[in-house]
């Protein structure tokens, strides 16, 4: 393999444009500037306002589209950026193979890197994992590990999962996994990108960032953006219920992207000022009222953003200025979220996709 895959100049650029300059803002050449590769388009997506989607409301509120990453989502970023990492400190060289566990999104984001540079990967999923992000996976030409049964006493597919990786690392030579669930190099991301994005679009005010947790990463990154900067922003994560992040009890969960059966390392306490918890079918009630109301046609999580911030309306202050994070697309879910058949089979009722709108 040429070495200009890995050690050209594009690429030492390309780690240095994701470091701290001056504020900690990141910065580009601007989106009608040529880039040197497709991992150079990671990052400053669009911020826009959802005006429709809660009716004549008493708050302003905007959504950060991920989606519009090469990749697709919001993990494209810490997915590059512990990649860049791994490189720059020679954990990892142009033989190294890549091992991670995802249930999608960071899955992707990785084979985008992968790809362009040479790099082999293998992605253990499970069965929660889209037919859509496995063909996606498999056109990138990453190799699938697929996880269908959790550990014996366990519920989770999670665990299974992690020690399919530690299997894996232990038996294919010279391996490395960037490991989302630890890597500090995951929520540094956030920091260093989503949260100042964020704040230049609305011009440093934001007073409420709604976001779904699943690593902690975006929740670690921008929160600790927010108080190392001594802003008011108040941080509100959204957490699926059956998930352990916040205490909740465990139990299974259908949509995969968000939530977690065991809490990462890299989460910690006090990141959030409040929390809600949704539900399966709040998710697919959110998506279905941003899609047809706002034309967003988003992921899982992103509609359970949208859910959260409906249940959550009636605690937000007149005139405040809301952003919420929307992680991903939403054609990744069409045999799940947007399939009336999967929707009927599951909840016995199809949503209202004007709910919200109606409920001010």
């Amino acid at each position: 393999m040429d070495d200009r895959y890995l050690m050209n100049s594009a690429v030492a650029a390309n780690t240095e444009a994701l470091r701290p300059r001056n504020d900690g803002v990141h910065t580009d050449t601007g989106p009608d500037q040529t880039k040197s590769s497709i991992l150079d388009t990671v990052g400053n997506t669009p911020i826009i306002e959802l005006s429709k989607i809660f009716g004549d409301s008493h708050f302003k509120l905007f959504g950060k589209i991920e989606a519009m990453n090469p990749g697709g989502s919001i993990k494209d970023r810490s997915g590059l950026h512990m990649l860049r990492k791994a490189l720059s400190s020679g954990e990892i060289s142009r033989d190294t193979t890549i091992i991670e566990s995802s249930s999608g999104n960071m899955g992707i984001g990785l084979a985008q890197v992968c790809t362009y540079w040479g790099l082999k990967l293998i992605c253990v999923v499970d069965i929660r994992t889209t037919k859509q992000t496995l063909q996606i996976l498999q056109t990138y030409g990453a190799e699938i590990s697929l996880v269908s049964e959790p550990l014996p006493g366990k519920d989770s597919l999670l665990e299974a999962r992690k020690l399919r990786v530690q299997e894996l690392l232990a038996s294919v030579p010279d391996s490395y996994c960037p490991d989302q669930y630890a890597n500090p190099n995951n929520f540094a991301a956030h920091y260093l990108t989503t949260m100042p994005e964020i704040l230049n679009a609305l011009e440093s005010h934001v007073d409420y960032l709604f976001l779904a947790t699943s690593t902690s990463g975006t929740l670690r990154g921008c929160a600790e953006y927010i108080h190392d900067n001594e802003l008011a922003t108040k941080v509100v994560a959204v957490d699926a219920i059956g998930s352990v992040i916040f205490g909740d009890n465990p139990q299974p969960r259908l949509l995969p992207g968000h939530g977690a059966a065991e809490r990462s390392k890299i989460h910690r306490a006090g990141l959030a000022n409040d929390v809600v918890l949704i539900s399966d079918w709040d998710c697919v009630t959110g998506c279905y009222n941003l899609v047809r109301q706002e034309a967003v046609l988003a992921g899982a999580s992103s509609g359970g953003v949208i859910a959260a911030i409906h249940k959550y309306r009636g605690k937000i202050e007149l005139g405040a200025v809301c952003a919420a994070i929307l992680a991903d697309r939403g054609e990744r879910y069409m045999d799940t979220v947007y399939s009336e058949d999967w929707v009927l089979r599951h909840f016995d009722q199809l949503p209202d996709p004007a709910e919200y709108s109606r409920a001010e």
